[in-house]
């Protein structure tokens, strides 16, 4: 049988001497209140601190133009016009020492008159490196079946001159259709040229995500103010959620591409082109040496090839950090930011108003009778998203509309469509569901949690991609 411990004077019984706390066991007070059994009150700073600023990437999209379209299918389809005037690329095959000379429409085997491998008798074209003319004396239609194969043209001088050596061509070479001669009293041309039209179609991408949250750490309070008073962390974690959802869907519409659905990337998914896919695909990259860094020099470049692609006088320039401070030199070095050669800059995005411009964050020059608003691109900038990587460091999009060849419509350059009817928008859909937690009863019964979903169901069309320019490095 245990024994009780001995009874102290007083008849008082200590039944825990070992853990007997008193103020003999200590130096001071103050050690007494300090130590393992702290009574102060901690002071804790609410305010949560930015570490790395304002993380948001969203934006590009809007402030280049682009606008929201409802769609009802499945995919958006439209359509673009091809060029006007078109060029041949023929090769030689029995020019040298007659008054003719047989040449053939290279890579072709079959000639229709909706493609660009079109020309026929009595056609002038000149050589693009040489700048001779020739006249086509005769096109292979008439000993065709059928009489549309013409990849075989008999070119002569236009300047009347034998054809000679200096009219060999060793390689394919580009010729231009500059119009056509005919004699008087002669019949109208057999053959003629449909306008080409082409078609393209996107279809929707479907982006999800969700945040989640027990019942328990719904009803606690840290110490920390997640904004407008609230002291609830997971409040702070779904608002974090929310915009990481919208970060990673303009992400997609920016870096999405289109696939074949085969069984590596889901066959029940057919992707999407995104911004990016579509420069690459259509329109124009400068890369290499052309873009590392921007100079005066590959910067008059780029504007050559727009000047080719029918550009607008209006661009945006979103840029990584490497390439806006190479533009910042450039203009350092001599380019007026707001009138070259006698040129008022255009501010047409911006209500002609160069000081909203400067406010929504652009610096703005002219260059060429073009307009450029520069602005830095957070996303590229960003070392866990796009500034990751050194391969995309930039783009520059026209600020305009464009028309459709077919309906007549003007339409922004960019235009972010999502799915919707009859006032159900699939936008961005935000909903939540929870095992009674908060009032939410509906779904997830049983559980002890609380779930936001987040869905949208978008796709993003890139008009007139030919006029856009992607900056790789």
């Amino acid at each position: 049988m245990a024994t009780s411990p001995s009874t102290p004077t007083g008849g008082v019984h200590d039944r825990n001497p070992a853990f007997r706390l008193t103020p003999e066991k200590y130096t001071s007070l103050d050690e007494l209140l300090t130590g393992a059994n702290d009574v102060n009150k901690p002071e804790v700073r609410d305010l949560l601190i930015k570490t790395f600023g304002d993380q948001g990437i969203t934006g590009f999209l809007k402030l280049t133009g682009a606008v929201n379209n409802a769609g009802a299918a499945d995919q958006i389809e439209y359509f673009e016009e091809g060029r006007r005037h078109r060029t041949l690329t023929l090769a030689a095959t029995t020019a040298g020492t007659g008054a003719t000379g047989n040449f053939v429409i290279a890579a072709d085997t079959t000639e229709d008159p909706a493609t660009t491998k079109f020309a026929q008798t009595r056609d002038v074209i000149m050589n693009a490196s040489t700048g001779v003319r020739y006249i086509v004396t005769e096109d292979n239609r008439a000993n065709s079946p059928g009489g549309t194969d013409a990849d075989e043209l008999v070119l002569a001088r236009l300047d009347g001159a034998v054809m000679s050596a200096s009219d060999d061509l060793a390689g394919n070479q580009e010729f231009v259709v500059l119009g056509n001669l005919y004699a008087q009293g002669s019949d109208q041309p057999e053959h003629f040229m449909q306008p080409e039209l082409k078609r393209y179609k996107n279809p929707f991408m479907i982006i999800k995500d969700r945040y989640q949250v027990n019942g328990s750490q719904a009803t606690n309070v840290g110490y920390v103010n997640v904004g407008n008073g609230d002291y609830r962390w997971f409040m702070y974690g779904e608002q974090e959620a929310r915009k990481r959802f919208e970060d990673r869907r303009e992400m997609m519409m920016l870096y999405g591409e289109l696939h074949d659905g085969g069984a590596a990337t889901g066959a029940d998914i057919a992707g999407s082109e995104g911004y990016f896919a579509a420069i690459k695909d259509r329109g124009l990259v400068a890369t290499g040496a052309e873009a590392a860094p921007l100079t005066l020099s590959n910067f008059d470049d780029i504007i050559i090839e727009l000047d080719k692609q029918g550009a607008p006088a209006e661009y945006a320039m979103y840029l990584n950090r490497k390439q806006d401070l190479a533009i910042d030199d450039m203009l350092a070095a001599g380019i007026a930011t707001q009138v070259t050669a006698g040129l008022a800059g255009q501010f047409g995005a911006f209500n002609n108003d160069a000081d909203l411009a400067v406010k929504l964050g652009f610096k703005s020059f002219t260059r060429g009778g073009y307009t450029f608003h520069k602005h830095d691109w957070k996303l590229l900038n960003d070392p866990t998203l796009g500034g990751a990587s050194t391969k995309i460091q930039g783009a520059m999009c026209p600020m305009t509309q464009v028309v459709d060849p077919r309906t007549g419509t003007k339409a922004p350059a960019l235009e972010m469509n999502y799915k919707a009817s009859n006032g159900y928008s699939r936008e961005l859909e935000h909903w939540v569901t929870g095992g009674g937690i908060m009032g939410h009863t509906n779904g997830d019964a049983g559980k002890d949690v609380m779930t936001f979903h987040y869905r949208s169901e978008i796709n993003l069309i890139t008009r007139a991609a030919n006029q856009h320019v992607l900056i790789e490095g």
